[in-house]
């Protein structure tokens, strides 16, 4: 007879695997799904960590290339060693998957390797064996979303799993799509000598983002020499040994017009991965968009069925697939843990990075919200001078009358880190007062964001 056991997770990627983890901690025996031969899903095998490895090559190879100079650094002629950076991102990768694999031997979690299918409520067979156990998890995650006239064929056409893996740098990258996907890697290969185009449905980059901070970054991109045609659509693209020819339409409709370029990113976002698994055949149902329908303790329709992460309604971040797979674990033997959705930081990963956090004004507005702004410029922080990285600003928004901290967001270096101070206040519920009061260590970027808070609650000191 087939193991049981008390917990089976479909997916590896971060919500799968925390998801495992945690619940082996609390004493549960568990066994995780996973058709690829290593762990960690799409964010630690081609999506958040390799690129990240490449956004950090590209970005020392433009600093000594450009900037070294400015500090005084003589160097000789800079050369781009493609496969070796390749090779570079592929060993970073390499720890990472080792690392849950790791983990999960640690734990005692029992590795599926095969993919997964709900038979009936507490069957899952992989490999054509048939496991029973107490809870399902489904932590599939998701995929890029397709576009009608633009085929993928991961070479020339490519999603970001191609555009991870080129082996030579393209003279002219066109990027469907002005999202994080496509600004990251539209950035590392432009940084690496590719001339960038990014196309864009909307009439500006980063949709959902605050507004002012959208603007500005558009603004610092075209500086760096990205390009930008906006309120346009791609009608089709079309592949030959020469290149790929784009048809391109404005946005509202009209004449269209032919774009060349050697290699095509398409990056229009993703949707749930939910294909193979057989809800159809136990009724789990999805929502208008594909996603598995959850409530609040991310369960099913169908008892014992769970799902967290890309497949369900909100943010596809790891980050918050983390929460839940820890949150849906501790639910699971009783405790009462709680996700907090408004605290749950996003980041752009290029340079300056771009990081939110909270609501943004346009929502606040929306909302019928008095609130309070407070900005603070990286060109008056004595860090980002000495850095040499004077590009953007926080931005605090506080409650008008009560002054707690309703969003944070943040163009500049290291965005990503310094969001996490603010994810914090808005957990615990501070006040932009709380945060203009903490001591912050100088010189630091991060008294940026207490001249921020300071400016939200009263004025700063620093401008």
């Amino acid at each position: 007879m087939a193991e049981s056991f008390d917990v089976i997770v479909i997916g590896a990627g971060p919500g799968g695997y925390v998801c495992a983890i945690r619940a082996a901690q609390l004493g549960l025996k568990v066994a995780c799904v996973e058709k690829r031969e290593t762990l960690g899903g799409t964010c630690l095998n081609i999506g958040c960590i390799p690129s990240k490895a490449l956004l950090h090559s590209s970005e020392a190879f433009e600093e000594a290339g450009h900037h070294f100079a400015e500090q005084g650094i003589v160097v000789g002629q800079i050369g781009l060693d493609l496969a070796k950076m390749q090779a570079r991102k592929a060993d970073v990768v390499k720890a990472n998957v080792s690392g849950v694999e790791f983990l999960f031997k640690k734990n005692k979690i029992t590795w599926l390797k095969g993919e997964g299918k709900i038979t009936a409520p507490g069957k899952v067979e992989v490999a054509g064996t048939t496991y029973d156990t107490k809870n399902i998890v489904i932590a599939t995650g998701s995929e890029s979303t397709p576009l009608k006239g633009v085929e993928v064929d991961e070479k020339r056409i490519v999603t970001s799993t191609g555009a991870l893996e080129l082996d030579a740098v393209p003279k002219s990258l066109v990027v469907i799509g002005g999202g994080v996907i496509g600004l990251e890697l539209g950035s590392v290969w432009r940084r690496l000598g590719a001339e960038v185009t990014v196309i864009e449905f909307l009439d500006g980059i980063l949709p959902g983002n605050d507004g002012e901070v959208r603007k500005q970054f558009e603004r610092i991109l075209t500086k760096q020499g990205v390009k930008f045609r906006l309120k346009s659509k791609v009608t089709s693209a079309v592949a030959d040994a020469n290149g790929v020819t784009l048809k391109v339409e404005p946005a509202a409709g009209g004449d269209a017009e032919e774009i060349k370029a050697d290699i095509v990113l398409l990056a229009i976002g993703r949707r749930p991965y939910v294909a193979g698994l057989g809800l159809d055949t136990v009724g789990v149902a999805l929502d208008e968009r594909g996603r598995v329908k959850t409530d609040a303790h991310f369960a099913t329709n169908v008892p014992g069925i769970y799902a967290i992460g890309d497949c369900i309604a909100g943010a596809m971040l790891a980050h918050k697939a983390e929460d839940e797979g820890y949150a849906l674990a501790e639910m699971l033997v009783g405790q009462k843990p709680h996700v907090n959705y408004d605290a749950i930081p996003g980041v752009v990963y290029t340079w300056p990075e771009v990081a939110s956090v909270g609501a943004t004004e346009e929502t606040l507005k929306a909302a019928g919200v008095e609130y309070k702004v407070g900005k603070f410029p990286f060109t008056a922080n004595g860090r980002a001078r000495a850095m040499g990285s004077t590009d953007g600003f926080v931005k605090v928004l506080a409650d008008k009358k009560t002054d707690k901290v309703l969003g944070a967001h943040i163009i500049g270096p290291d965005a990503g880190t310094l969001i996490a101070e603010m994810a914090i206040a808005i957990e615990f519920g501070a006040s932009a007062e709380d945060i203009g009061r903490v001591s912050h260590a100088h010189p630091s970027l991060n008294e940026a964001v207490k001249e921020a808070a300071l400016a939200a609650w009263t004025k700063p000191i620093h401008i």
